[in-house]
Formats: C-alpha cells, sequence, structure tokens
C-alpha cells in the first residue's frame, strides 16, 4: 500500500499568512485535507496542527514542508522528531533542500538517515549563523546608539542634589511631603513621579 503525502505549514504569528507555503506543498501532497497547519511559535513542538498530524501519520508516508524551519527552531527537538519519524518509517521531504527531495530505491534507507543528517546539520549551521547574525546586529546596534550619545537600558534617574537626604528625612516622618517639595520645588505630580522611580531603584 503506498503511503500518504502529507504538508505541514507553519508561521509565527496569527497575523502572519500560511498563503506561500501552502502552494509550496500542496502541489506535493495527496489530498489538501493533509496539509496541517499552526499559527504559533517554533520554539516548543506542543502544536494543535503538528501533534494532530503526528497522529494521523503511518509506515510509509512522506511528510512535505518548505524549509526546515517551519517545524520549528528548537535543534533538539526537531532532531528528536527526524529520528522518530525514521524510526516510524516515515519520510521528511523539504522543498528548499533539493536534497531531500530525490526518491529513495527500496532496500536503501541508508539514504534517508544520510539524508536526515543532512537536514540536521544543514539546519544547526543555519541556526548558528542566525544566532551569530543577531549577536552582531544587537552589538552594531549598541554601537550606533553610543556613538550617537543615547544610553541603553535603564534611563539615569535625573535627582536634585539633596534628594537622598531629603527622602530619609520624609520617610522618618521628620519633614512633610509638601516641604520636601517646597525644598526642592517640585510639583506635586512630579515629586510623586520621582518617588516611584526612584524607590524603583532601591
Amino acid at each position: 500500500m503506498t503511503g500518504i503525502n502529507f504538508g505541514y505549514v507553519r508561521v509565527s504569528t496569527k497575523e502572519q499568512n500560511l498563503d506561500r507555503q501552502y502552494e509550496a506543498v500542496k502541489g506535493y501532497v495527496t489530498d489538501e485535507k493533509y496539509i496541517y497547519s499552526d499559527k504559533a511559535s517554533g520554539k516548543d513542538m506542543e502544536r494543535g496542527g503538528f501533534q494532530n498530524m503526528l497522529k494521523a501519520m503511518r509506515k510509509g508516508d512522506t511528510l512535505f514542508i518548505k524549509s526546515i524551519d517551519r517545524l520549528g527552531r528548537n535543534k533538539e527537538l526537531i532532531k528528536g522528531y527526524l529520528e522518530q519519524f525514521k524510526k516510524e518509517g516515515i519520510r521528511v521531504k523539504i522543498i528548499d533542500l533539493p536534497t531531500t527531495m530525490q526518491d529513495v530505491p527500496e532496500g536503501q534507507e541508508w539514504v534517508i538517515d544520510m539524508i536526515n543528517n543532512i537536514i540536521i546539520e544543514v539546519y544547526t549551521s543555519m541556526a548558528e549563523q542566525e544566532r551569530v547574525n543577531i549577536k552582531q546586529r544587537q552589538a552594531e546596534g549598541i554601537a550606533v546608539a553610543k556613538t550617537k550619545g543615547k544610553h541603553l537600558g535603564r534611563p539615569v534617574l535625573e535627582l536634585p542634589k539633596e534628594w537622598n537626604k531629603l527622602y530619609n528625612e520624609w520617610k522618618a516622618g521628620k519633614i512633610t511631603a509638601v516641604a520636601f517639595m517646597d525644598k526642592i520645588d517640585m510639583k506635586k505630580a512630579t515629586f510623586y513621579k520621582k518617588v516611584k522611580e526612584y524607590e524603583a531603584t532601591l
């Protein structure tokens, strides 16, 4: 009995559109009802569409996805699922990785093992590179901000010079809030806003 060709499509947020991936996989699937989808983050695999697809798949079936990161972004989980697919006799074909799309003659299952290893290797390299790129972009952003004189992180709290002494006296009941405001020449709304900010740093 010939296996069923499944498709899986995923975007990270509800606002994103699945159409592009759907168009890419629909030509390969046995029937469009076998295309499962999720609008969820790739950080974990507890996604409704993905889990329902796993339950529906059997030995001899094939799974088509547009790119490896549609499975998810967690390398270890993806590796685990690729191994699970292999054990259950399910073939994974990734449209963006032509090597994985080739048909394998019967009795040459070792080729699928090799292809799965290529998938993991390619995915790992891509994920690592993406992390390096993100770090580099962050570092460049910080450097640019510094040259423009911007302070990154928690803003510096600007307070009158007498603030600490007067604040302690106020909290000890030695002076009233009104006296405190008078001494530093601050309006009530500004005063309480500064108190809140100051107390958040304590």
